[in-house]
């Protein structure tokens, strides 16, 4: 943030830092996120998203009633003109333990993704896998991950208009591998709030060479049209995220989730997945 910078300007800033602390403080409430004890990989990419989340989660820190560890981790994928030089600088000007892994994904995306086909859903799986091994090696019991709200939304209407499945991002989970826990302390953050914050905050933001220029992204298309919802219809995209929240198995068609055969008998219930998925609703809220 400029020193130069105006009282109007520091009031919006001050409002913002407010409303995002809350709102995360809320989300790790909510899903039990952070315990006692946790050791913290904050998974870095040089975007607004996780410059945000690494600035609120440090600020909840030195105030939360239990210790936790935070450490910094960038995956340098070895994009041509990657500014290598501008995390560490940040990092170590801010005071936060960092480590850079240096693992040439790049390479491997250009060599396997076909002509003129997005370079996200491997990207995506390469960097996954690199990070949580590397959450293994340094100890950290946590994952964070600087997905927000727009992005889980953005998520849910991916999956239906491409894999016909109704799903998104979960605030908390846990890999396919069983190894680790990932959490997403933004999920209840909205993006033009993060992007208004990083702005006055002056990020050293480092733009996504690899697939940021790409065009007609699945997700892009996506965020166009919630973008344009959010200004037709102000609240939408906060009551679909609502609904993530609010599930009725008994109301759509997933026989594996609710027992639809035995209707007849008196007998139809949540199968032990959707139970599950109720009682774990009702424990976080």
């Amino acid at each position: 943030m400029s020193d130069v910078q105006l009282p109007k300007e520091r009031t919006r800033l001050n409002k913002l830092h407010k409303r995002l602390r809350r709102e995360v403080g809320q989300a790790i409430a909510d899903y039990n996120m952070i315990s006692e004890g946790d050791k913290i990989m904050v998974c870095l990419s040089g975007g607004k998203d996780s410059y945000t989340m690494l600035e609120i989660l440090r600020n909840l820190q030195a105030s939360a009633p239990i210790r936790f560890e935070l450490v910094a981790v960038n995956l340098d994928q070895k994009q041509p003109g990657f500014p290598e030089h501008v995390l560490p600088e940040y990092l170590e000007r801010e005071g936060v333990p960092y480590h850079i892994l240096e693992k040439d994904t790049y390479s491997i995306v250009k060599e396997k993704t076909p002509e003129g086909k997005t370079t996200c859903a491997l990207c995506s799986r390469l960097r996954r896998g690199s990070l949580y091994g590397f959450a293994e090696q340094i100890g950290a019991n946590k994952i964070a991950l600087g997905h927000h709200r727009d992005d889980i939304v953005e998520t849910l209407f991916l999956n239906m208009f491409y894999t016909g499945k109704l799903k998104a991002m979960p605030p908390k989970l846990r890999s396919d591998d069983g190894r680790n826990v990932v959490i997403r302390p933004l999920a209840y953050c909205r993006e033009k709030d993060i992007e208004q914050f990083a702005e006055l905050k002056d990020y050293p933001i480092i733009p996504c060479n690899l697939c940021g220029s790409q065009k007609n992204l699945q997700r892009q298309v996506i965020k166009e049209m919630l973008q344009g919802w959010d200004k037709s219809h102000p609240g939408r995209i906060e009551s679909i995220f609502s609904a993530v929240q609010n599930i009725a198995p008994s109301q759509l068609a997933d026989a594996s989730l609710f027992d639809f055969a035995n209707l007849e008998d008196g007998q139809s219930r949540e199968t032990g997945s959707a139970a599950h998925l109720l009682d774990l609703v009702n424990i976080f809220h």
